[in-house]
């Protein structure tokens, strides 16, 4: 009997201290020198913040392969993209890391990695850094259109399609950009010469809508909020409706 109990406890011993040594290797695979800060996915002039999607990832694996279904966004089709993830040194510096399309990602250099808990919500870099909004003013003036964006569609006036939250990703990219099929990856009326329809208040309080072609250039000066995206998050209901008349007005 004291054979057995003598055995049971060698074995909890022996079970504990393997406990230990994983909490350990997890505890120092989270021990990188570098705390991510911020996360873009694109290239210089289309870009997006892919922090949420890299915290996700950070959960679920130390590595993974770097492209646009992993991190679940395309803002320059047919391009090719990286990633880049600006982080903060031992020494308080902000540097960035790059990994293009195609590599492998590796957070060990990252600390808290596997947990997630990094990440700076209100971080206001751009793609080369904070020093791009250095001038702050600049880059708010560019936000201070007329007109309020409620909702934005794509296609012809018998099929199309609600692309705000896809407009929503490309205005924070970039202030102008060339539509096509491509832009929204999907073609509403196969065949037919389609327009981006995007439906606005103005300052008095009436709704108007401006028309995009196709191939033509969008410019999102004189959208209110346009590159900071804040516009349209769900505080209003489009009609369904293809012209701006039918609208019920507010």
């Amino acid at each position: 009997m004291a054979k057995i109990q003598s055995t049971m406890v060698l074995t909890l011993g022996l079970f504990l201290v393997l406990l230990g040594t994983l909490a350990a290797q997890e505890r120092d695979r989270d021990e990188g020198a570098f705390v991510i800060l911020n996360a873009q996915y694109g290239t210089e002039h289309r870009h997006v913040d892919v922090t949420r999607r890299l915290r996700e990832l950070a959960r679920r694996d130390r590595q993974f392969r770097v492209d646009s279904n992993t991190i679940n966004a395309d803002p320059a089709p047919g391009r090719v993209k990286m990633l880049r993830v600006f982080a903060r040194g031992p020494n308080g510096q902000e540097r960035s890391f790059d990994f293009s399309d195609g590599s492998a990602f590796d957070g060990a250099q990252f600390r808290g990695w596997g947990r997630g808990d990094w990440g700076d919500e209100h971080w206001n870099g751009g793609w080369n850094g904070r020093e791009e909004h250095a001038e702050h003013h600049e880059e708010r003036d560019r936000d201070s259109g007329e007109f309020l964006i409620l909702s934005a569609q794509y296609g012809t006036e018998r099929r199309h399609v609600d692309v705000t939250k896809r407009l929503r990703e490309l205005a924070r990219a970039d202030l102008r950009f060339q539509l096509d099929n491509h832009t929204f990856g999907v073609d509403p009326d196969y065949g037919h010469r389609k327009v981006l329809r995007i439906y606005a208040r103005g300052p008095e309080g009436r709704e108007r809508m401006f028309d995009y072609p196709e191939h033509g250039w969008v410019d999102g000066s004189q959208f209110r909020g346009w590159r900071s995206g804040e516009w349209n998050h769900g505080d209003y209901r489009w009609s369904g409706r293809w012209n701006v008349e039918e609208h019920e007005h507010r």
